[in-house]
C-alpha cells in the first residue's frame, strides 16, 4: 500500500496530520484557506511540494461550491487568498511559484471573454486539481533520472544516506530524495539507506524512518551529528537531499543541516545531490544570498512532545533552513534530467 499524504476528490481535501507521526497514522480535514494556511504554518504539511499543492487544493475546497456573479468578483476572491496563503511559510518557493501560475492562470481567463465566471471557476479548479497528478508523474522522472546517474558503472549495491524527510509525505507521492532511492530498491541495487534524525523537529526519525519501515527498505538512523563519523567509517556511495528553494546559480535552501553534510561529503568525497522539481527553482534569486530563511518557535528547539529538554531560560536560535552553496552541489536530479548548478536557470528558461 503507497503511503499518502493527501487526499483529495472533488472539492474534499484531507491531509495526513505529520505532527502525529509516527504513533498515530490521522487524517484531518482542510475545509477551506484558513485551514489551509495554519496546516502549512504548524506542520502538519511539510515538504515544499507537498506545501504547494496543499495550499492551492485548499483555495479549491474554499471556492468549489460557491457561486459569484462576476469574473472580476472571483479573480478577487482567488487573489486574495493566494497571498494569504503564500505567507505560511515563506523559504519554500514552490507554493509562491504555483500561486503565480494560478494567477496568470485567472488573469488570462479575465480578459477572455467568451469564458464565464462558471466557466472560469471550473478551469481554475481542473488546473489545480492536475498539480497533484504532474507532482507524482514528476517524482518517478526524478526518481528514475537519479537512480540511473547513481547506478551508472557500477555492478554492486549502493549504500546511501539522506535527510530530513523527502518521500510520500513531502510530497503528492513516491517523493524526490527519497524518490530516487526508491528507484534503486526496485533496480535491486540498494544495499542500504542511512537517515538522519534532522533535528531540531525530526523529520528524519518521525517521518523518513516510518516511510523506509514501511516500504521494508534496509535502513538505519543515525544523529545528524553522526554524519562524519558515517562517511569516515561506512563506504557511503552517495547523499542525496531535497530542495525548498534552489537559487538561479544553484545555491540551495533546504532543511537546517544541510549545508553541513555537504561540506563532509566534499572532505570525504562522496558525492552530493539534490533532488528536486523545476518548481523549487526560483530563477528571479540569483543567489542563496537571497533566499529568506523562516526561523521557528523556540518551543520546537527546548521541547520535544510537549517536554522540556533545555535548560529554562537559555537562549536559542532555530533557522529551519541553511543554504548549501552551489560548489558543493555535484549534480541536481530533475524530472528534465540531472543537471550541473551552471545549467540550471537555462534549463528553466526552456520550458
Amino acid at each position: 500500500m503507497t503511503l499518502e499524504a493527501i487526499k483529495y476528490k472533488s472539492g474534499q481535501l484531507q491531509i495526513l496530520d505529520q505532527l502525529l507521526l509516527p504513533a498515530e497514522s490521522k487524517y484531518i480535514p482542510v475545509a477551506g484557506v484558513k485551514d489551509g494556511w495554519s496546516a502549512i504554518h504548524k506542520m502538519q504539511v511539510r515538504g515544499a511540494p507537498a506545501i504547494a499543492i496543499v495550499g492551492c487544493l485548499s483555495l479549491v475546497v474554499e471556492i468549489y461550491d460557491k457561486q459569484y456573479e462576476t469574473k472580476a468578483a472571483l479573480a478577487n476572491e482567488i487573489g486574495e487568498h493566494l497571498q494569504y496563503l503564500v505567507t505560511s511559510r515563506p523559504t519554500a518557493v514552490n507554493l509562491k511559484l504555483a500561486a503565480d501560475d494560478v494567477k496568470g492562470q485567472v488573469e488570462s481567463l479575465l480578459a477572455n471573454e467568451t469564458v464565464t465566471v462558471d466557466g472560469m471557476k471550473q478551469e481554475v479548479i481542473k488546473a489545480i486539481e492536475y498539480m497533484l497528478e504532474k507532482d507524482i508523474s514528476d517524482n518517478r522522472a526524478i526518481g528514475d533520472n537519479g537512480a540511473n546517474v547513481l547506478v551508472k558503472g557500477v555492478d554492486r549495491p549502493l549504500k546511501l544516506l539522506t535527510h530530513c524527510n523527502t518521500g510520500s509525505l513531502a510530497t503528492a507521492g513516491y517523493g524526490t530524495a527519497l524518490g530516487v532511492i526508491r528507484s534503486v530498491n526496485e533496480r535491486n541495487l540498494l544495499e542500504h539507506v542511512y537517515c538522519t534524525e534532522t533535528r531540531p523537529y525530526n523529520q528524519g526519525a518521525r517521518l523518513t524512518a516510518y516511510e523506509l519501515v514501511h516500504d521494508k527498505l534496509p535502513a538505519t538512523l543515525v544523529t545528524d551529528s553522526m554524519v562524519a563519523a558515517l562517511l569516515n567509517s561506512r563506504k557511503i556511495d552517495a547523499i542525496i537531499v531535497g530542495a525548498d528553494r534552489v537559487a538561479a546559480n544553484g545555491d540551495t535552501a533546504n532543511k537546517i543541516g544541510t549545508y553541513q553534510m555537504a561540506v563532509v561529503a566534499k572532505h570525504h568525497g562522496v558525492p552530493f545531490y539534490v533532488a528536486a522539481p523545476f518548481t523549487s527553482i526560483d530563477v528571479a534569486i540569483e543567489d542563496g544570498s537571497h533566499i529568506k530563511i523562516e526561523e521557528r518557535p523556540e518551543h520546537e528547539l527546548t521541547h520535544i512532545g510537549g517536554q522540556r529538554i533545555a535548560a529554562p531560560g537559555i537562549g536559542c536560535w532555530n533557522p529551519a533552513f541553511d543554504v548549501t552553496p552551489a560548489e558543493l552541489i555535484t549534480g541536481f536530479i530533475t524530472e528534465r534530467g540531472v543537471l550541473k548548478p551552471c545549467e540550471l536557470a537555462e534549463k528553466v528558461r526552456q520550458k
